[in-house]
């Protein structure tokens, strides 16, 4: 399935986060075999082909004022679609719980990316794995670095 948001569960989490952002926030992947609550963002690309929006809710962690995600699509060999989207344009929109942010995304490198990929680890611990189905693939670890 090239659309990850037509998925039912990740559709749900959609518009839970649309009618209810704190619900939605912190989110419970127990019941989908992950380790319990999960803080979640709403993140909106802009479709690098269709020019539409296109919104992702993701896992996150934080480094100072900014927000981390991972492209991790679960270890696939190839990047997620609105990782593509923001290379295409790095501009875009988060909700963090109910709170709007507009965003500036770049790829974390060096110590900075090695620092960060601990954090989310720890945050989600099945990234390793994932890392280790990636093959040659390097996940980028996603800063959205708060504008305006």
């Amino acid at each position: 399935m090239a659309n990850f948001s037509e998925i039912p569960w990740i559709a749900e989490h959609i518009e839970l986060y649309r009618s209810d952002p704190e619900k939605a926030h912190m989110w419970d992947s127990a019941p989908l075999g992950g380790p319990g609550l999960l803080p979640t963002l709403l993140l909106t690309t802009k479709g690098r082909k269709t020019g539409e929006s296109r919104a992702l809710p993701l896992i996150y962690g934080t480094t100072g004022d900014s927000y981390v995600v991972i492209a991790s699509k679960g270890g696939l060999p190839n990047h997620p679609i609105w990782y593509l989207n923001l290379e295409a344009d790095a501009d875009c929109d988060l909700m963090v719980g109910a709170k709007p942010v507009k965003a500036r995304a770049r790829v974390a490198e060096g110590e900075e990316r090695a620092r960060i990929w601990k954090e989310m680890v720890e945050i989600y611990p099945p990234y390793t794995d994932y890392e280790k189905n990636a093959g040659e693939r390097v996940i980028p670890v996603v800063v959205l670095d708060p504008v305006g």
